[in-house]
């Protein structure tokens, strides 16, 4: 892994690629590919509307596009654009949820860590 310091490294999958295992990366990336797999990092996540992942995806932020059946984690962000399909539950500290949005699972949102209050 080649780490720069102060730059984030902006890497592109396009829609002719095909995964099968856990995918990482460092910085933002951009997949329009298909995933059967895991994809894990600390950075920025843009999925396009070409895009089917079959698996889990653990992110700092992610952008979801296309169609997805899994769970995602994000530390920050969850952002689902308009025509997503998503089957699979979502945790994150912010949710963005746009209109035409298919989406079958449980949410988790929570900015602010609060634990639930004893009875």
């Amino acid at each position: 892994m080649n780490h720069m310091n102060g730059t984030r490294n902006k890497n592109v999958l396009s829609s002719d690629v095909e995964i099968n295992g856990t995918l990482k990366f460092a910085g933002d990336l951009t997949f329009e590919g298909k995933l059967e797999g895991d994809i894990v990092s600390d950075g920025a996540l843009q999925l396009g509307d070409s895009t089917v992942i079959h698996g889990n995806v653990s992110v700092n932020s992610v952008v979801v596009r296309g169609k997805m059946n899994g769970n995602i984690n994000a530390k920050e962000k969850i952002e689902i654009k308009a025509k997503a399909e998503l089957f699979g539950d979502i945790k994150a500290s912010k949710l963005v949820i746009e209109e035409g949005v298919t989406f079958v699972g449980r949410t988790e949102v929570n900015p602010n860590k609060a634990t639930p209050t004893p009875a």
